[in-house]
């Protein structure tokens, strides 16, 4: 009775989280089957596989996956970086450490759209943006990035918002790094570089792990940010697999391919996940 009473009061939520998980997933992978096109009305013959091969053979798909791939890689590549250098300046005691902190995290609680206005209409317009005006005041001419770099641009706007949770996530497991043993190394003669390649670089190895994890998990959805600057373009230099779906669901109004892309993006999240988890394992063992 101890073990059944608990398991009585669960179910109402454990069955509404597995339908609210389940029926989506179902009827996307029905509807990925069909032949669904909103501009189509009546009957919806069986599709097969014809979907899958469809989104697979498009012209933006290859390009896409690349961008995702770029766009991921980048992102990390810079928030870990310049977070675990962040999180060391940070990590020593300085008047005003309190402030300095809360200013750092503060970027990660911008909406999404809002971050992205914000880099499109101040900081990258090419007139009158912050980075234009930085240009020409050391005599060089102001990139247009929505047009010449688009997609550096979005990895930019998700950089600055992505650093804060990472810079969060070193500057708490600096906390926990033993200081005797840095001291230790100190008298030992070790300099700052050996100090951090040897002790402070692998007690950072589980708290990296984790970040980059948690933004590839989220980040292989990116979609506000390249639907309110770049629109994809030009062209399709900044499309990832997200904004492909997109494209395909609303303004191609082809439910069942972009049914089939969707599925295709969740097989490729499980499988990133799966090696993501492995590694963390190591880290945590």
């Amino acid at each position: 009775m101890s073990r059944f009473l608990p398991r009585v009061l669960m179910a109402p939520a454990v069955a509404t989280l597995f339908l609210w998980m389940i029926v989506p997933l179902v009827l996307t992978i029905y509807f990925s089957l069909i032949h669904y096109n909103l501009q189509e009305p009546g009957e919806h013959p069986w599709a097969g596989l014809e979907n899958y091969h469809y989104f697979i053979t498009d012209p933006d798909f290859w390009p896409s996956v690349m961008n995702t791939i770029l766009l991921l890689g980048w992102v990390i590549i810079i928030t870990v970086g310049a977070g675990i250098g962040l999180a060391l300046l940070v990590n020593e005691p300085f008047p005003g450490q309190g402030i300095v902190r809360v200013l750092l995290i503060s970027p990660f609680f911008v909406m999404p759209t809002v971050n992205a206005l914000l880099w499109k209409h101040m900081m990258m317009n090419p007139i009158n943006g912050v980075l234009a005006h930085l240009w020409q005041f050391f005599g060089m001419t102001p990139v247009d990035w929505m047009t010449d770099r688009p997609l550096m641009a979005v990895i930019l706007m998700l950089s600055w918002q992505w650093l804060p949770f990472a810079c969060l996530i070193f500057i708490t497991a600096l906390q926990s790094l033993d200081r005797e043993q840095m001291e230790a190394a100190r008298m030992d003669g070790a300099n700052k570089l050996h100090q951090f390649w040897y002790l402070t670089l692998p007690h950072l190895g589980r708290s990296i792990a984790v970040v980059i994890m948690i933004e590839m998990i989220f980040l292989m959805s990116v979609f506000a940010e390249i639907f309110t600057t770049t629109s994809g373009g030009p062209g399709n230099e900044s499309t990832n697999l997200s904004f492909l779906i997109f494209k395909q669901a609303l303004m191609n109004f082809d439910v069942g391919v972009a049914s089939a892309g969707a599925l295709f993006a969740v097989i490729l999240a499980n499988i990133a996940a799966v090696f993501l988890i492995r590694m963390v394992g190591k880290n945590l063992d």
